[in-house]
């Protein structure tokens, strides 16, 4: 889904285990690294997309995580003009998304990055906190510290709930 301004709806997972490291996992036959993402189907809430993506690109189900929050409004970035693709209708000129802020309860051997039928990782590992903002491609990186830096409390207080504001 394609807002007015260009934007594609979507949602970013934050997997963190209980040492505070995140799941950081590279795209595939690429060196690039990114937490798992991806569109809002039509007619689906964020928490659906959350679900439907963290399976589809990990193999997790919603038994093997909790949620502990997201962020409450939507963080945006645009894409560099090298990447727009001009051909496609409507135009999308970037992305705009919720941040989960989840955390691994069982075996990391439910990880299943083949779990759907064309997977978007190759190789993932437990990293420190802050080295995704630092290693991302340039143009997610201001996102990336900014959802970091809101859901970096969820670790410590589970208490928050994930209220958003989800107007457009």
């Amino acid at each position: 889904m394609i807002d007015c301004d260009g934007y594609r709806a979507n949602v970013g997972i934050i997997l963190s285990n209980n040492e505070g490291q995140v799941f950081w996992a590279r795209r595939v036959g690429q060196n690039a690294w990114q937490f798992p993402q991806g569109g809002i189907d039509h007619a689906e809430s964020p928490e659906e997309a959350m679900y439907r993506e963290l399976k589809e690109e990990t193999g997790l189900s919603p038994g093997d995580v909790d949620v502990l929050g997201c962020t409450r409004e939507w963080l945006k970035y645009r894409l560099p003009k090298r990447y727009v693709r001009r051909n496609q209708k409507p135009l999308c000129i970037g992305q705009k998304q919720i941040w989960y802020m989840l955390r691994m309860l069982g075996n990391e051997t439910a990880v299943d990055l083949a779990n759907s039928p064309k997977p978007e990782f190759d190789h993932w590992r437990w990293v420190d906190y802050w080295e995704p903002s630092r290693q991302v491609i340039f143009f997610k990186r201001k996102v990336y510290k900014r959802a970091l830096t809101e859901l970096e409390p969820l670790l410590v207080d589970t208490t928050v709930s994930c209220s958003l504001k989800l107007l457009s």
